[in-house]
């Protein structure tokens, strides 16, 4: 097959991915937890390179996603369009997700669809552990990369975290422990709130949400992240 064009199809791109996939790869994968059932051994490394050099396209993220291929899938995620994504597609991806590592990519699409505070909202209800990951991982990516979203909206969800910081599934309190320390991070003003709840968390009875407010209180109250915040215009 020619070098990966701009027009290649989903057919093409999985072809592709079949053809540089490696059983060490997926080993590696394991290693680090990602579920490698339906991999094919091919790294993020060569994903993302393989990735820009595509068009987005919504038609093809949606074929991609379709095959159920770990790698293509990725591929969806990298080259979707979040203003052609519906409310309804984005719902049956997330009921497909199990594996963290399709969250937190998925997750970054997410975010820049128009609908993506409603997703978080029905995500985090959802007692599905991928599910209401994913509420979390897009409040953490959206705490990073909306620079135009008003601190007021993650201020908002600073109760929505205290709520779930008793899940003690693993996937859904490494987010929500997460999305509390990407908050706090985002700016001075949000960073006194996130350190309140981060530490009323760390003195709490439930074993989850004790962990959960002491690695935040950590970071939050590391100097280095003070001297990044202080440097910041506000």
């Amino acid at each position: 097959m020619s070098l990966l064009a701009p027009g290649w199809t989903a057919q093409d791109i999985v072809a592709h991915l079949r053809s540089i996939g490696t059983a060490e790869n997926r080993a590696g994968m394991a290693r680090f937890g990602i579920n490698t059932a339906t991999a094919l051994g091919v790294g993020n490394t060569d994903l993302r390179p393989l990735a820009r050099k595509l068009k987005r396209s919504h038609e093809r993220s949606l074929a991609l996603w379709a095959s159920g291929i770990r790698e293509a899938r990725l591929m969806a995620a990298f080259t979707g369009e979040p203003k052609k994504i519906t409310i309804e597609e984005c719902r049956r991806w997330a009921g497909d997700f199990d594996s963290w590592e399709i969250v937190d990519t998925v997750s970054d699409l997410f975010v820049d669809t128009p609908f993506w505070r409603t997703l978080i909202e029905e995500f985090a209800a959802d007692e599905r552990e991928f599910v209401r990951r994913t509420a979390f991982a897009m409040l953490a990516w959206a705490a990073v990369h909306l620079k135009k979203e008003p601190d007021a909206t993650f201020l908002s969800y600073l109760p929505l975290i205290e709520v779930h910081a008793g899940d003690s599934r693993n996937f859904v309190r490494k987010a929500v422990n997460w999305a509390l320390r990407q908050i706090g991070k985002r700016s001075m003003s949000l960073h006194a709130p996130a350190l309140i709840l981060a530490q009323k968390l760390a003195g709490s009875p439930d074993k989850t949400a004790r962990w959960i407010g002491k690695d935040a209180v950590k970071e939050l109250s590391d100097a280095k992240t003070l001297e990044r915040l202080a440097a910041r215009k506000v």
